[in-house]
């Protein structure tokens, strides 16, 4: 059994079935494999040994991308996932926060660089002749080194949802294991085929998409996301399993429903940050299983759904997850509920996700301390994320630990609002925030984004809220902004501080504002 990616992919090496599929070209996992060795030969050539070997990859969901991340295994030095929607100054600052020596580019990412202050960075046309004669002049690979199971394979910058970016050290072990858990837990062989379309530079790609089809032998699909060619690249392709994270589920489901749209090769779906109703309704359309779960790029809280698991929650946490009070380091009560079903203890009950016994796989941001003491504190790793437990152990997430809102001088987490809201059939995407009140505390603000050829009807949204007694209604939102689009990052999350920011500012749209349990439109944008 491989301890590191580097020895499994060494194993993969000899393997003659097909490992890559990308437009009309198939490879076979020996000849991908034997085109990443010999660029990780030319990389290793080419660098200055008086430096770390941090190779930067701007190379988007590509064939490219693919060989990037085997080279990087092979040849025992670390990749640096760099965002491609990033830019300016923020790359720039992405790209040598990381100590990159050499940076690859394909022709599509290569303009994101002009006029940025690199330093020495050496910037690498994959495509260019160059570059080719430079591979096809290589020696056989020797590696940078023989990598061991706790050496970093890869810089990872988190989403950046909540402040600049991080640069998260990844090991081999982390990425392996994560592919030999999720193999299991789905049965994926070398008959199955993973469809990549989240962007290759994060962790829930790497962890949930390509290392599991490097573990099992599936062939690999990478591919820009798109909820209009989805099913046609799924038939095109034969995919069977495929990996998420946010909210790609609700775009695709966005998209108009056809009778045949069963008739396809999906398998299973796994990811997160995907709602209960999503769920249900993309197994059933498409005719799946759907697993969805909780994760962070940081790998050091983990939580799994288990059978019984009930509406809403995340699952439940490994050894030494646990919710607890930042300010008093205290674990939080449980959580109790009404007669509706609300929580009635949110100030005791909501807290922030920890793990207990420490940093678990967290190995620490790069070049940023701070950041990384900021996570680990009193011999525990706090998450950032917000969350509760019933009596049973089940936990339930509450948003991040800037979601609280503070309406009419009661506690409320946006979490459990925003799971309430995509459950109206017109809405495919909400996000809830705070504005201020103009007197004092918060309002409760919500973004939605509807269904193809759906109208906001108010009344009928009324309606709604008003059968859902678990909502506290101080949690029904003051003000209502209907959108076509919502703020994202490249993984599909919702930006939350970019829209706070903005406030009632809001930009095209309907902006609607409830004046006792009606709403009437206030602003139609700009």
């Amino acid at each position: 059994m491989a301890d590191t990616l580097q020895q499994l992919l060494r194993e993969r090496a000899d393997d003659d079935s097909v490992g890559l599929k990308f437009g009309e070209r198939t490879w076979t996992w020996r000849e991908h494999l034997a085109e990443a060795a010999a660029q990780a030969s030319a990389l290793i050539a080419a660098a200055d040994p008086d430096r770390p070997l941090h190779v930067g990859a701007l190379l988007g969901n590509t064939p490219d991308m693919l060989r990037a991340l085997a080279s990087a295994g092979l040849g025992g030095f670390v990749l640096c996932g760099i965002n491609t929607t990033r830019r300016g100054a923020a790359l720039a600052r992405d790209i040598t926060r990381v100590d990159t020596q050499i940076l690859l580019v394909n022709p599509e990412h290569r303009s994101l660089l002009d006029g940025l202050d690199l330093g020495d960075v050496r910037v690498i046309d994959v495509t260019s002749p160059q570059w080719a004669a430079e591979v096809a002049a290589a020696p056989p690979l020797v590696p940078h080194r023989e990598s061991a199971p706790d050496d970093v394979f890869m810089m990872i910058f988190t989403s950046g949802t909540s402040g600049e970016p991080k640069a998260v050290q990844v090991p081999h072990a982390v990425v392996l294991i994560a592919g030999m858990a999720l193999v299991a837990k789905y049965d994926v062989g070398t008959d199955d085929v993973g469809y990549l379309s989240m962007p290759l530079f994060h962790s829930n790609a790497v962890y949930a998409g390509w290392a599991v089809t490097l573990v099992s032998g599936a062939a690999m699909v990478p591919a820009k996301f798109s909820a209009s060619r989805f099913l046609d690249d799924v038939r095109r392709y034969g995919v069977t399993y495929m990996n998420y994270v946010g909210k790609p589920l609700a775009y695709i489901l966005a998209t108009e429903e056809r009778p045949d749209d069963h008739a396809n090769t999906l398998r299973v779906a796994f990811g997160n940050e995907a709602s209960d109703r999503d769920i249900d309704e993309f197994a059933r359309r498409f005719d799946c299983t759907v697993w969805d779960g909780f994760g962070s790029t940081e790998n050091a809280i983990i939580v799994i759904r288990e059978d019984g698991c009930p509406a809403g929650s995340l699952g439940k946490g490994y050894p030494g997850v646990a919710i607890y009070h930042p300010d008093t380091v205290t674990e939080c009560d449980v959580a109790e509920f009404d007669e509706h079903g609300a929580l009635s203890n949110a100030d005791a009950a909501v807290g922030e996700l920890v793990n207990t016994t420490g940093s678990g796989l967290f190995r620490g941001y790069y070049n940023d301390q701070a950041a990384t003491d900021e996570r680990i504190r009193h011999g525990m790793y706090w998450s950032g994320d917000l969350a509760y437990r019933d009596a049973d152990g089940w936990i339930y997430f509450a948003g991040r630990s800037a979601d609280w809102l503070r309406v009419d001088g009661e506690n409320m987490a946006t979490a459990p609002i925003e799971r309430v809201l995509v459950q109206f059939p017109a809405v495919s995407r909400a996000v809830v925030y705070a504005v201020p009140d103009e007197l004092v505390g918060d309002q409760v603000m919500a973004a939605i984004v509807l269904r193809d050829g759906a109208e906001f009807d108010a009344k009928a949204f009324e309606a709604f809220l008003s059968t859902h007694e678990e909502m506290s209604p101080k949690a029904w939102p003051r003000h209502v902004w209907i959108t076509d689009e919502l703020p994202t990052t490249a993984t599909n999350k919702i930006l939350e501080r970019e829209l706070v920011a903005r406030g009632l500012d809001v930009e095209g749209g309907v902006l609607w504002k409830r004046d006792g349990s009606h709403y009437a439109v206030t602003d139609r944008g700009r």
